[in-house]
């Protein structure tokens, strides 16, 4: 679709930490974001890893890394992160805290660094695709790849849709 790589701040990100990227370009739809970017690539939205702002009773925010076809269960990561409620951040805060558009939220290169949750079976995927940093630019990736440059803490977390 298109050929040059846009220079996100997460693309800066990856390629800082010795990751070549590896482009893939979607259309864009603000409904359902992650089954028309997998049937764009030709993938499952499984496959599709959608990066979610989240917050605790607290306001202590944080990023939750979930496979495209799967929920957080906020009332089972509260119980793992020993807090009283997890729950989504506005969609203003959520771009705030990234500096990306929702919808073109990237786990890398974030404005402010959050810690980084990572639903455990993506990381059994052979390969995975990720926002880049812009509404439909995906990057694919390879689960040591976002281990290597996240540092994620793993749980599991996901509810299927």
């Amino acid at each position: 679709m298109r050929d040059k790589i846009p220079t996100t701040r997460a693309v800066i990100a990856i390629r800082k930490a010795g990751v070549s990227v590896r482009p893939h370009f979607v259309r864009y739809e603000k409904e359902a974001v992650t089954d028309s970017a997998a049937a764009g690539i030709g993938v499952t939205s499984h496959d599709v890893v959608k990066t979610l702002v989240m917050e605790d009773h607290e306001e202590n925010s944080f990023i939750v890394l979930m496979h495209g076809d799967m929920q957080v269960s906020t009332k089972e990561l509260a119980r793992i992160l020993g807090v009283k409620r997890v729950t989504p951040v506005t969609i203003k805060k959520a771009e705030r805290l990234t500096g990306y558009m929702v919808g073109g939220i990237s786990p890398f290169g974030t404005r402010r660094k959050l810690p980084v949750y990572i639903e455990e079976s993506i990381l059994q995927l052979p390969r995975f695709y990720i926002n880049g940093g812009r509404r439909g630019f995906l990057v694919e990736m390879l689960p040591r790849e976002i281990e290597e440059i996240l540092k994620p803490i793993k749980v599991v977390v996901g509810r299927s849709t």
